[in-house]
């Protein structure tokens, strides 16, 4: 074992600010002065990285949470400061023993730096609403679209950088998806833990936007990551926590999923992504929209401002396109109908609600319901491991004189902490302000069938049913 400090928190800064003199530094509003190396700065003075600043780090939230206007781009930049604080931290411990030496740590930063160049239009909608609706079952990421941005900056702007570093620094992104290659025996596969953690989910891409992001929304942030960093250990190639932090993982999982519910998939902020979503795909014929994934030259010039080319083309074809990005500016929103959380024995085996099934649960009435009158989306919130608890993939130690790790079993920590891991939500929405009132009928009828109650809290007002 390296040498380990037994004093308790708080530990002092680890940065090595030898060499900030040749650094280049930003003031962050969530991290304070970020010091970008030589290096690093080469690949952040590019186009392909800076068209991350026309990328909104929570796609729509910011039309419901109007200080959500963040980016990609300074995310980023945490990432980045944050990967080094880690990398360094382990460093200053056990450095000798894990072998971390300077080409380590470069790495590290600039697969932090990196990550998200893939992300395409308002973040994970492009890739898990718009593409499948287009692409016929094509397989994309935005995680493999970073990897192949990574090699069109590097070649376009002739960056002389080590191969084995990129080769590690695409594999450390794709290190949380399905993509991720095997590490080889001897490649520190700790150091492939801290960006994209594929293994367990604790990541500084987590440390950064969960702060990040309740700060940008104005809501409170009672998760430390510093006390997860000063106290993290390796232990068997694997990056450790104390038990006694135990509750502190559990609290950035819990964090995660209070986002997720009060401002990732907010009823109105899923209700302008719906309209976002129908206004892309009705302009993809037009504009070629997908065709831009498959180059990696042309996708750099793909950004949230495709919605503007919409909003102001005179173009005859975007016309059904443009109104609806019209009607997102003027607040004639899809409107909310109702939802209902999937009863806990039926998640496992639930299948996705379409808007064919709530067509299908309406009873004889005055108004014919069209499947395109309908907006229904699936919610799924979870601790990041499904109906799984988080905390059994994660090792943790008792002190650093121990040499053993171990997990904590659900029976062993606080009854408080929740014995069910996962929501499913369904909610529908109307199209039209004149259908709110047949299609939450049929949404109830839907629930009776499928379920033999109303799941849903409460029904939907009456005077939002009468709203035209």
């Amino acid at each position: 074992m390296g040498a380990y400090s037994n004093e308790e928190l708080p530990l002092p800064p680890v940065s090595d600010f030898s060499n900030t003199r040749l650094s280049k530094h930003v003031h962050d509003n969530v991290h304070g002065n970020i010091y970008l190396d030589p290096l690093s700065l080469k690949f952040i003075d590019t186009e392909q990285f800076q068209r991350l600043r026309d990328l909104k780090q929570l796609g729509a939230a910011h039309m419901v949470y109007p200080g959500a206007v963040h980016t990609r781009f300074e995310h980023s930049l945490g990432v980045y400061w944050l990967a080094g604080e880690a990398v360094q931290m382990l460093k200053k411990y056990q450095g000798l023993e894990l072998g971390i030496d300077n080409f380590d740590i470069q790495t590290v930063k600039l697969a932090g730096l990196l990550h998200d160049v893939g992300h395409g239009p308002f973040s994970h909608l492009f890739q898990s609403e718009f593409l499948p609706l287009v692409m016929n079952g094509t397989e994309w990421s935005h995680e493999q679209m970073s990897t192949k941005m990574v090699d069109h900056i590097v070649d376009k702007h002739h960056i002389d950088v080590d191969s084995e570093m990129m080769r590690k620094v695409k594999e450390m992104i794709l290190a949380s998806s399905g993509l991720a290659p095997k590490n080889d025996a001897g490649e520190k596969r700790f150091l492939y833990d801290i960006v994209a953690n594929g293994r367990n989910g604790v990541d500084v891409d987590k440390f950064d936007y969960i702060v990040r992001d309740s700060r940008a929304c104005g809501l409170g942030c009672s998760f430390e990551f510093q006390r997860l960093m000063q106290t993290m250990r390796v232990m068997g190639d694997e990056i450790c926590y104390r038990a006694k932090e135990y509750l502190t993982v559990h609290k950035l999982f819990a964090t995660r999923a209070d986002l997720y519910r009060t401002v990732y998939v907010h009823p109105k902020v899923k209700a302008i992504e719906l309209m976002i979503v129908d206004a892309l795909v009705e302009a993809n014929d037009y504009l070629q929209i997908s065709s831009f994934i498959e180059d990696p030259s042309e996708y750099w010039k793909l950004d949230d401002s495709i919605i503007k080319t919409i909003e102001t083309a005179p173009n005859q074809q975007l016309r059904e396109s443009r109104n609806l990005i019209r009607r997102i500016r003027t607040r004639n929103l899809y409107q909310f109908c109702n939802e209902y959380a999937v009863p806990r024995d039926k998640i496992e085996n639930f299948k996705d609600v379409t808007a064919q099934d709530i067509v299908c649960s309406q009873k004889n009435g005055g108004v014919l319901l069209k499947e395109e009158d309908v907006a229904v989306s699936n919610v799924r919130i979870d601790l990041t491991r499904g109906r799984h608890n988080p905390l059994e993939r994660i090792s943790f130690f008792k002190d650093y004189e121990s040499e053993e790790k171990f997990s904590i079993p659900d029976d062993r920590i606080s009854h408080l902490l929740p014995t069910c891991f996962q929501d499913m939500i369904v909610r529908v929405y109307a199209k039209k302000p004149e259908l709110v009132g047949a299609i939450s009928e049929a949404f109830e009828n839907f629930q009776l069938n499928k379920y033999g109650i109303k799941a849903q809290v409460h029904a939907t007002p009456e005077k939002k049913k009468r709203r035209v």
